[in-house]
Formats: C-alpha cells, structure tokens, sequence
C-alpha cells in the first residue's frame, strides 16, 4: 500500500511539473488542477495532512474558477 501512496504522490509531481510546461493558459490550468487533485489524494492517503490537502484544494478551486470564468481580453 506504502508504495501505492508514493506513485500517487509523484503522479502529482509530475502534474504539477509539467503544467508549467504549455503556453496555453487553459491548458496549464487544467494540468494543474489534475495535479491539484491528486495532491489532495495523495494528503488523505498519507492519513489527512491537513497542509497539502487545504494548499492544493484551495489552488485547484482557484484553477476551475478561471477555466469557468475566463478573464475577458481588455
């Protein structure tokens, strides 16, 4: 199970990792956010650590408002 956990973990990493990688703002936002949710996983997996779980919820929460309301070009 321990090694389980850690895939899921650098799973997220790897996400996260490369969410910087496309120029497409939509793009790296959705990266991220699967990345966010597996961090999340990933907390409650290691047994609720309440510092990855709020960061990386309250960023992949960030990540769907602006892919559900895109800033309008000026």
């Amino acid at each position: 199970m321990d090694q389980q956990i850690e895939i899921v973990g650098y799973l997220a990493m790897a996400f996260l990792v490369i969410s910087f990688m496309p120029r497409q703002l939509k793009i790296v936002r959705i990266i991220n956010l699967v990345g966010c949710i597996l961090f999340v996983a990933y907390g409650i997996l290691l047994g609720w650590k309440m510092p990855i779980i709020i960061s990386n919820g309250l960023i992949g929460i960030i990540q769907i408002y602006h892919l559900v309301f895109p800033k309008k070009a000026a």
